[in-house]
């Protein structure tokens, strides 16, 4: 048997199958956790495919805001249901 070197012609495999949901909320939580003006600890993070819902509550409507700001920087994500509400 002969063992060639693996050659790929454009992106290799990892990068041609997408990342699961659960890595794409991880990354989503952990932006919204560094975020500067934002209590992110009552706000859920949940993908569907790449789209994301948010949901929980924040201080203020500022906060609502940065946070979608946030979660849309986020490589992967295509679109932002944002349900967090103001206690």
């Amino acid at each position: 048997m002969v063992f060639k070197e693996r050659m790929f012609y454009g992106q290799t495999p990892e990068e041609f199958f997408p990342q699961d949901q659960a890595d794409l909320e991880t990354r989503v939580a952990n932006c919204l956790a560094t975020v500067d003006g934002l209590d992110a600890s009552d706000v859920s993070v949940v993908s569907k495919g790449n789209t994301i819902i948010l949901s929980g509550t924040v201080p203020t409507i500022e906060e609502v805001e940065r946070a979608e700001e946030a979660a849309g920087t986020v490589e992967g994500v295509a679109e932002i249901v944002n349900r967090i509400e103001v206690a």
